[in-house]
């Protein structure tokens, strides 16, 4: 008879950054544990084993924005433990522009998401701990939005993921991304602040939108380099909301080539002419200081291949 406890899989610890606030943790924990009992979840809240922001909770306990909720070590099924193909676990680690005691950076591809879940089964970070098993404790820094590419900071410590999250808070990360918005543009830098709201559409889509009862979001605009069909801009986001650029952007009515959700579909067509096939949206740059240490880090990751061949493809 077979050894059922070999069929197990012992899951290292895990170290979560909510996005979102609001939901109760015994509501999340059974959605993000499917594999696990119910039963099971609530022990080990009662047993203080799920821990968030390194105290203990209770199973009322509403998730804030930025909590970081530690899950102890769990085993599943061999076959219920989703691994990144073999293509993709190629293609991230030869896309990891660097590393240290602290930190992992990825120029990350278009079209990935940065992490698994509403359906994925792996994203980014999930490949990047079959890459470096070793690192128990890799977990994001930031998001990225699936369509958009570049820097992308993960963090190897959980000391020093509390350190860059009240960086972020704080707007101690120097953050630049480009993107080539609809043209003409008639002014060189631009400062949009207009508050920012979630929204949730019928069907289950998520959108956001400007609206006085949002959080506050500021975004430098500076035009890089105009185009017949539209500018290269700078955009530096001073906050860090969800779609915050792209929505900037629009509200400008200036929105990102490519964007589906809130750009122009007749400007999307026209560049789709020009051989781009997704969002013109590129984490160029990061730079900040890290507290504990004061040493200064600063990350850069050029232009894409395909955003660089379709502004040549703009300028002829």
């Amino acid at each position: 008879m077979m050894d059922e406890s070999k069929s197990l899989k012992r899951m290292p610890v895990r170290f979560i950054t909510i996005e979102e606030g609001g939901q109760r943790i015994d509501n999340f924990l059974l959605n993000y544990l499917k594999h696990v009992p119910k039963s099971h979840i609530y022990q080990l809240i009662r047993k203080g084993q799920v821990r968030v922001n390194k105290k203990r909770i209770d199973a009322s306990y509403r998730l804030h924005e930025q909590d970081q909720l530690r899950l102890p070590p769990l085993y599943t099924k061999e076959s219920e433990v989703k691994r990144a193909p073999d293509r993709l676990l190629r293609v991230i680690a030869s896309q990891i522009i660097y590393e240290d005691n602290f930190f992992i950076v990825v120029n990350k591809p278009a079209g990935v998401a940065v992490h698994g879940g509403s359906g994925l089964s792996f994203g980014i970070i999930e490949a990047v701990r079959q890459i470096r098993p070793q690192e128990k404790h890799l977990a994001l820094a930031h998001r990225l939005d699936r369509e958009t590419s570049g820097c992308l900071l993960m963090v190897k410590k959980s000391s020093i993921l509390r350190e860059v999250h009240q960086l972020l808070r704080e707007g101690g990360i120097e953050k630049q991304y480009f993107a080539f918005l609809k043209g003409p543009i008639r002014f060189k830098e631009k400062t949009i602040e207009a508050p920012l709201k979630k929204f949730n559409l019928q069907g289950g889509e998520r959108v956001v939108r400007s609206s006085s009862e949002g959080k506050p979001a500021k975004t430098v605009f500076i035009v890089e380099k105009h185009f017949p069909l539209g500018s290269l801009v700078k955009a530096k986001p001073i906050t860090g909301r969800t779609h915050q650029i792209r929505v900037h952007a629009a509200l400008m009515k200036h929105p990102i080539a490519g964007d589906d959700k809130y750009g122009d579909k007749i400007f999307n067509k026209e560049i789709q002419k020009k051989g781009l096939k997704r969002l013109f949206l590129h984490s160029a740059y990061l730079k900040f200081t890290l507290p504990s240490s004061q040493q200064v880090y600063e990350f850069q990751s050029p232009l894409m291949q395909d955003l660089d061949d379709f502004l040549q493809k703009c300028g002829k």
